[in-house]
């Protein structure tokens, strides 16, 4: 098996590493992107549904304080549109009582994209040559050579079904990921695979329900579709409307821990139960719904990423490094970025700061 040759790997097609390739491509620069998955995106998903697309990842960016964000969407020709939040709250106790709260915005104020957050990769991906991009490609081994780095696709303890040499490498993914699914040979000092180990991976724990709807009908009972519940499973829920058109969506995230999740269809029924509770009847029938649980998916959580966040962590660079052996590796997504790590914004700064 002859390797293939480039000048620069980029393993992951999520967003950082969608991004860094079209960096690469408006360079004219060789590169070919490895994605695990047979679809791009990573953590971005929207699942469609009358042409319109909900958000089963990240949903929100926030013009005020995500620059580079509002800038790519503006380059692209993109369109975002407020996050609906007129109206009143609910907030259910831990009993399953449900009682009407004051509604409030969020600040600073958060925005949807229209065609869901997979416009964004959609678009990109537009600027990248075709034959740049190898899905179900899961990197297994990388290996540093006098050139560069060698880079083999396939299972771990099995012999790789491709291989390709490359004088750079992008890591695209979670460091937590990298380092729990890549052999690396040389070994990594032990400071720096455990500085990665540590980094939890942002939305690998958690799981994400939409459900939508023909009518809003919490519209018109004068409810943002905000709640919050001390009782679940879901723990908080947002509206996951159309821009200013059907359909109309309910959606959050499951309050439940990882380790209790295993059953999804009683977890789904629990979920429209509650639904009811809160909005009422109507809201137990959608017209479809969608569920992901991140922490099921093995290209984007380990057993690690098992426990519960309670809070945005403080992403950096791991070990306080940007990359590794000599400037042949270089560590991009989210978790990896300097400033604004876990949301997208930091997946731009991070995949820029890789490509240059």
């Amino acid at each position: 098996m002859n390797p293939e040759n480039t000048e620069t790997i980029i393993i992951g097609g999520g967003l950082s590493g969608i991004y860094a390739a079209s960096l690469l491509a408006q360079r004219d620069e060789s590169f070919i992107v490895l994605e695990a998955r047979e679809r791009l995106g990573g953590r971005i998903l929207s699942p469609e549904h009358q042409g319109f697309f909900s958000d089963l990842g990240p949903s929100w960016y926030w013009p005020e304080i995500h620059p580079k964000m509002a800038q790519l969407i503006q380059t692209l020709g993109l369109k975002g549109y407020r996050q609906f939040e007129e109206g009143y709250g609910r907030f259910q106790r831990p009993n399953g009582e449900v009682q009407t709260v004051s509604g409030y915005a969020t600040e600073p104020l958060s925005w949807r994209l229209q065609g869901g957050m997979m416009a964004l990769i959609e678009k990109l991906y537009e600027e990248i040559p075709e034959n740049a991009l190898r899905l179900n490609h899961p990197v297994c081994h990388i290996e540093k050579n006098d050139n560069g780095a060698k880079v083999s696709v396939g299972e771990l303890e099995q012999e790789p079904w491709a291989r390709f040499n490359a004088k750079k490498v992008i890591l695209a993914l979670p460091p937590r990921l990298a380092a729990s699914t890549i052999l690396f040979t040389p070994d990594l000092p032990n400071n720096l695979t455990q500085a990665m180990l540590k980094i939890s991976t942002w939305m690998a724990g958690q799981a994400k329900f939409t459900a939508l709807y023909e009518e809003p009908f919490w519209h018109q009972a004068k409810l943002s579709g905000q709640a919050f519940s001390q009782r679940g499973p879901m723990g908080e829920l947002h509206d996951a409307s159309n821009n200013k058109q059907g359909p109309y969506g309910l959606t959050g995230f499951v309050g439940l821990p990882a380790a209790q999740r295993h059953q999804q269809q009683p977890l789904i029924d629990a979920i429209l139960a509650q639904l009811a509770l809160i909005y009422g009847k109507a809201a137990a029938q959608p017209a479809t719904l969608f569920f992901t649980d991140w922490a099921r998916e093995p290209y984007t959580a380990t057993k690690l990423d098992q426990p519960p966040m309670y809070e945005h962590p403080l992403y950096h660079p791991p070990a306080g490094q940007t990359s590794f052996w000599d400037g042949v590796i270089h560590f991009a997504g989210t978790e990896t970025a300097n400033k604004n790590g876990g949301y997208l914004e930091g997946a731009l700064g991070a995949a820029r700061r890789a490509v240059e």
